[in-house]
């Protein structure tokens, strides 16, 4: 019976350092950005994953999408296409040295 079980814990214990290592990071990573995106509101300046740099003048929580203004006019993105990191570096102020 012993033995049984001693075949298995290698597969267990590398199916815990899976987890720990990858799956759970990538969670937490899943909620933040879900999180940045329904905290965004009209006036935001983002950075799109694609780069494109924009200010927020509309939301539409229907489809999840929201009208950027940039240079060139207006955009309608998806609120999934919006860069978390990128739009926090943007948002944050430069520290003073």
């Amino acid at each position: 019976m012993g033995e049984g079980i001693g075949q298995f814990m290698p597969f267990v214990l590398m199916f815990v350092v899976i987890y720990f290592f990858m799956i759970a990071p990538q969670m937490k990573r899943a909620k933040k950005e879900k999180k940045f995106a329904a905290e965004l509101k009209r006036g935001d300046k983002i950075i799109t994953k694609s780069g494109m740099h924009g200010k927020i003048l509309e939301l539409n929580d229907k489809d999840g999408s929201c009208v950027l203004e940039t240079m060139s006019g207006k955009i309608k993105f998806d609120r999934s296409a919006i860069s978390m990191e990128m739009s926090s570096k943007l948002n944050t102020p430069a520290s003073s040295k």
